[in-house]
């Protein structure tokens, strides 16, 4: 594996990057040389079999046509070729950004998540990704979340909605146990065992709580029925919700601040 060319200039401080070229290229070589001594000789046969021009002028044609066709295939394949010819693989080091820069020299990021269709992407998946991303091991003043729903779900909306309620006891226990994958779906689905520095009990509370609000979502998404939530500071879809649709509904956006972490859950619907 070579160094990265950043390793110059940090000081001694390790790569954020480094660089590996993959092994075994000598068989996808020979493989590709054998392709492509194949197609030179269809293009040999080609230019030395064309049809006179007195024959059949449909048979001329067809063949002209094929000799068209597989030079073009051929050209599309060599050019192709020549980006897989010598690749280079890059494994990036995400821990060491803080150990190069300084949070206050680090980049404000914006992190947008769009969904379109609550049958195709469940709400309770949607949410899922836009509380792993609200957990980033990043400066959360300069961290923003935004959540682009199309299909102006009123069950969508209704989740981000609980899942900000649920981040505020999601967020603390991410970043005080170091939990990796953030994302809750996939974090209770790999843990049979509680984390090294999480106690059976903190882990049972945390199951608890993710599973109550799939409950809840699901128990939404089902019935099709949107409750009024007053803790958390939204708008009520529970009034006029039957005649909100995808073609015809009004411009939604929310912006919540959590002790925790800074992150603008925004759903914006845009009319087709």
């Amino acid at each position: 594996m070579a160094g990265s060319s950043f390793s110059a200039v940090a000081g001694g401080k390790p790569p954020l990057f480094a660089t590996e070229k993959p092994k075994r290229m000598v068989a996808y070589r020979l493989y590709a040389g054998t392709i492509f001594a194949g197609i030179l000789l269809i293009w040999v046969y080609r230019a030395t079999h064309i049809p006179p021009r007195d024959s059949s002028s449909l048979g001329w044609r067809a063949s002209l046509g094929l000799l068209v066709a597989e030079v073009l295939f051929g050209l599309y394949w060599v050019l192709t070729l020549s980006v897989r010819w010598n690749p280079i693989l890059r494994t990036t080091f995400k821990d060491r950004l803080t150990e190069r820069y300084g949070e206050d020299q680090l980049p404000g990021v914006d992190i947008f998540v769009c969904t379109a269709d609550p049958a195709l992407e469940p709400p309770m998946l949607v949410i899922s990704t836009v509380l792993s991303v609200m957990a980033y091991d990043y400066p959360p003043e300069k961290l923003n979340v935004y959540l682009s729903d199309d299909a102006g779900s009123a069950a969508t909306f209704y989740a981000l909605c609980e899942a900000s309620e649920f981040a505020k006891h999601w967020i603390p226990f991410c970043k005080n146990y170091k939990v990796e994958p953030r994302s809750p779906a996939a974090y209770f689905a790999e843990a049979a065992t509680p984390h090294d520095a999480c106690s059976p009990q903190e882990l049972l509370r945390m199951k608890d709580l993710y599973r109550d609000l799939t409950d809840r979502v699901n128990s939404v998404v089902h019935s099709g029925k949107i409750p009024e939530v007053p803790e958390c500071n939204c708008r009520d879809f529970s009034e006029g919700n039957e005649t909100i649709t995808s073609e015809d509904h009004p411009s939604i956006v929310q912006v919540k601040i959590g002790s925790f972490v800074r992150a603008r859950l925004l759903a914006e619907v845009h009319s087709n």
